[in-house]
């Protein structure tokens, strides 16, 4: 029996913003537990970062510097690299690649590097026979990549869908509590820190596209596939919509949602409408949950916090812990050579029921051409209510529609139809409506 290594495994982090100075306060703090439950410890001794004199609340005297990152993989005193620079290319990339050439592991929370380049840096990991992990890339402190990858291995996924990107969640739920318009709330969550300057990346789903598109290739054995996931953010979504919803029973959500069809692999980011009840349609804040449906589990739920340097850094060190047990397995679940190309399911073939919301001029017969323009694009009316008078423009009636199932290319010609209607006085709006 081979005596199992109790030496130190020496780390290098590049990148000490908030996640990286996490990851160094965590292994300080718990560093006895860390050393018993991985079987040895994990030490850091060399960073990166772009300024070596910003005060980070941590330490950095005891550990090597590098003002060049990919220096890191070169160094003989460490073992594995830890990537929290971000970005899907650059220095980035370029360190990722660099440790893996030369037989080191890899730890990143970097969700657009490994959306993007996923599946070429997970066949040079296992080229090189070492372990590249993302966990804290997906959904912060959720073991999600975990549970698919080892607790739900044996399982047939069926559908990965829940909310990835706490800006957003944190926005939607504002809007339902006080009734306050999007852009109000918006510069709120800006003072307070949930966005960014340049919010775009998030609330025009990106951020979560990227995190649904690594879920999907461990969920399915796919190669990942961040280009084939249909995006859409949440800057139409307005106040009468969550307010409607409510009405119907519904929370808005950006809901993200991978499942493989019989036509191909859907996978999809977009305002949508859940219900208010629900696990995910009453998560709150900034608060992340996915939901795996498997074929011999069934249905597990997780929630927690997606981002933060306190769940980032608790999902790195525990990537590294099983790194340093010798007992990371591939990045997807399966060894990547056996990762396949899925089909997309082609954008017209989803289907679902939908809220359509529509401003009509209040003219005799508007309602009547609202109907038949919809009924020729082939789709069924579940309810309708017309609210009170508003909207775009003076006179405008606002109507909103609940469909019976119906495939996205019928809605969009619905949609089409109505929005050249002479009585229709603003854009119309669709949201899908999803059972979870």
């Amino acid at each position: 029996m081979t005596r199992p290594d109790t030496s130190p495994l020496r780390i290098g982090i590049a990148g000490l913003g908030t996640v990286g100075a996490g990851v160094v306060k965590l292994l300080a703090a718990n560093a006895g537990a860390i050393a018993a439950r991985a079987g040895r410890p994990v030490a850091v001794t060399a960073v990166s970062a772009r300024s070596r004199g910003r005060d980070r609340g941590v330490d950095l005297a005891p550990y090597a510097w590098e003002d060049d990152a990919v220096r890191l993989a070169a160094r003989d005193d460490v073992d594995c690299v830890v990537e929290v620079v971000g970005g899907s290319n650059g220095p980035a990339k370029a360190l990722v690649e660099a440790a893996l050439a030369a037989g080191k592991p890899v730890v990143t929370a970097n969700k657009a590097l490994i959306a993007h380049h996923g599946q070429a840096l997970a066949e040079a990991a296992e080229a090189a026979g070492v372990a590249l992990r993302a966990e804290a890339g997906v959904a912060g402190g959720i073991p999600v990549m975990k549970a698919l990858t080892e607790g739900l291995a044996a399982n047939r996924i069926h559908r990965v869908s829940g909310v990835l990107n706490g800006t957003c969640n944190y926005i939607l739920t504002e809007m339902a509590a006080t009734g306050r318009g999007y852009a109000e709330v918006l510069a709120e969550a800006q003072a307070k820190g949930y966005a960014e300057a340049d919010p775009a990346f998030d609330v025009g789903g990106t951020d979560a596209a990227h995190k649904l598109a690594i879920l999907a290739a461990a969920a399915f054995g796919t190669r990942v596939d961040f280009a084939g996931v249909t995006t859409e953010g949440i800057e139409r979504i307005t106040a009468a919509d969550i307010e409607t919803a409510g009405d119907l029973g519904f929370a808005i959500k950006l809901l993200a949602v991978a499942r493989m069809e019989a036509g191909g692999l859907e996978q999809r980011v977009r305002p949508t409408m859940v219900p208010r009840e629900s696990l995910i349609g009453s998560l709150p804040g900034v608060t992340n949950a996915v939901v795996l449906e498997g074929d011999f589990v069934g249905t597990c739920a997780f929630t927690g916090p997606g981002a933060g340097e306190g769940p980032t850094a608790s999902a790195i060190v525990a990537d590294l812990m099983d790194i340093a047990r010798g007992a990371a397995g591939p990045l997807f679940a399966q060894p990547a050579a056996g990762l396949r190309a899925a089909e997309r399911l082609d954008y017209s073939d989803e289907h679902a029921p939908y809220y359509l919301r529509f401003s009509l001029l209040d003219r005799p017969g508007a309602l009547a051409a609202l109907a038949s323009a919809i009924g020729e694009a082939g789709v069924s009316i579940h309810r309708m209510r017309q609210y009170g008078r508003g909207g775009a423009r003076a006179g405008a009636v606002p109507v909103v529609i609940v469909t019976h199932d119906a495939r996205r290319e019928m809605i969009d010609g619905a949609v089409a139809r109505i929005a050249a209607l002479d009585v229709s006085a603003a854009e119309p709006v669709a949201i899908a409506i999803e059972e979870i």
